[in-house]
């Protein structure tokens, strides 16, 4: 008896897969992938691994060339918390005044808050590669200078025309930002989550930085911490401009007008000087104090709890999905900070403890990063796209002259009254901010 010939597959059928009318073929298959896919269930061990949702940060970074240009990134940031403190134990260092360091790193604040917006907008302009590498070269070739003015006692104004050279450091955190709002446009969430990673790599690198500095300066020479910085931006930089398929389109018309007049960018950046005094005032206060107390070594430590502490809450805030516009979450994340603040100085004016004070800071800090997330959430939103590196760039100069002015303020407290009650000036500052939040609430622009 002949044997039933199978029938040819018909067009359109998958490869390899059973013909039914074959009776040759199984009606049904097993395969290794089935087999793993199957849940046995408790009775046998459920050895069986079951595909989960990547979280929102491993998401973040299947983006094409996110990684690399984050890696670039974080070298060319870490200097940043790097620069200040190796300036002033360098030039104290060498020339035994407290007082010239403070004028020289005084006036490289100052220019990078007149120089920074001007690269930042020819950043948005030309491109980012185009200008932040010879603009990090010239900045470079300032710490090197001031490097080797130090070094050899050269007269006290080439330091301060050296350090003034570094005002034109590329704002290396608000290209990133550029960059993931380029990369993840549409895609609110992934942009949320974006904006809290970059705030959390701000906070752990304004704690690591002094750290690493004052360990160079200190185990080594005192041009270390300078010398390190240096190489670590140009070498940050130059990975991240290589990085040309994440790097943001040139407008081919930039319009001339500042996003300083695009609505609501003034109160968002009067916001931003509120926020710098209470940075600025916090870190003069916890230092008199702890110096007050006979424990001025521990005043690093202690402000590094401050930023561990924002930067675990930026990480935890990202992995949350806002509900609502975020000028309606910026009033109550700053009421929060507000809040907290009052912790640090019911420490100090009741305890006078510092392990207590240190507690205090870490859980004031974990409103710092969520109040700044949603305030360069806000940044991004109401500044054109064109001028996208030089609104956040305006926002970062905004903080400079409010930790600026905090310092002062800050320090003439201290002077005039107690370091117990230079804590009270980072609360009215914040309250300050919440005002201003309050008071100006304009729908973003497209």
């Amino acid at each position: 008896m002949p044997m039933p010939q199978p029938t040819p597959p018909r067009p359109g059928d998958a490869p390899n897969r059973p013909n039914p009318r074959d009776p040759r073929q199984p009606l049904y298959t097993v395969t290794a992938d089935a087999l793993v896919a199957v849940d046995f269930g408790p009775r046998f061990g459920n050895r069986s691994r079951r595909t989960r949702p990547p979280g929102p940060y491993r998401r973040l970074f299947t983006v094409p060339g996110a990684r690399a240009f984050t890696l670039g990134n974080l070298l060319a940031r870490l200097p940043m918390g790097m620069f200040g403190i190796s300036a002033v134990v360098m030039i104290a260092g060498t020339r035994g005044s407290y007082a010239l360091a403070g004028a020289v790193t005084a006036t490289g604040l100052a220019a990078t808050a007149l120089v920074a917006p001007w690269t930042a907008r020819l950043v948005d302009r030309y491109g980012q590669a185009r200008i932040a590498v010879p603009a990090t070269a010239i900045a470079a070739l300032g710490s090197l200078a001031l490097l080797l003015c130090v070094h050899y006692e050269a007269p006290a104004w080439t330091l301060f025309a050296s350090y003034a050279a570094t005002a034109t450091t590329p704002n290396t955190g608000g290209m990133s930002r550029a960059r993931w709002s380029h990369l993840l446009k549409g895609d609110d969430d992934a942009l949320h989550t974006a904006n809290s990673f970059e705030q959390a790599a701000d906070e752990l690198c304004f704690m690591l930085g002094p750290v690493l500095a004052a360990f160079l300066c200190t185990a080594f020479f005192p041009e270390a911490g300078t010398l390190v910085g240096a190489v670590l931006l140009l070498t940050g930089v130059l990975l991240f401009a290589a990085q040309r398929s994440t790097e943001p389109p040139v407008h081919a018309r930039v319009l001339a007008r500042s996003p300083l007049r695009a609505p609501g960018i003034p109160p968002l950046l009067a916001t931003c000087l509120a926020m710098g005094a209470v940075f600025g005032s916090m870190e003069v206060a916890t230092i008199a104090f702890a110096d007050a107390e006979g424990h001025r070594a521990a005043a690093g430590v202690i402000l590094a709890l401050q930023a561990a502490g924002s930067c675990a809450a930026g990480l935890l805030f990202g992995a949350l999905r806002p509900t609502g516009p975020a000028e309606h979450r910026l009033p109550w994340c700053v009421a929060a900070m507000t809040t907290l603040l009052t912790l640090p100085l019911l420490a100090a004016a009741r305890t006078n403890s510092l392990p207590l004070l240190a507690l205090a800071l870490l859980i004031s800090g974990m409103a710092t990063a969520p109040t700044m997330i949603t305030t360069m959430t806000l940044v991004q939103q109401r500044t054109p796209e064109a001028h996208l590196n030089e609104g956040m760039t305006l926002a970062v100069t905004g903080l400079l002259a409010g930790i600026a002015c905090g310092s002062a303020t800050g320090g003439w407290m201290t002077d005039h009254a107690s370091a117990t009650a230079a804590f009270g000036v980072p609360v009215t500052a914040a309250a300050t901010a919440l005002m201003i939040s309050l008071t100006w609430r304009t729908p973003p622009t497209g």
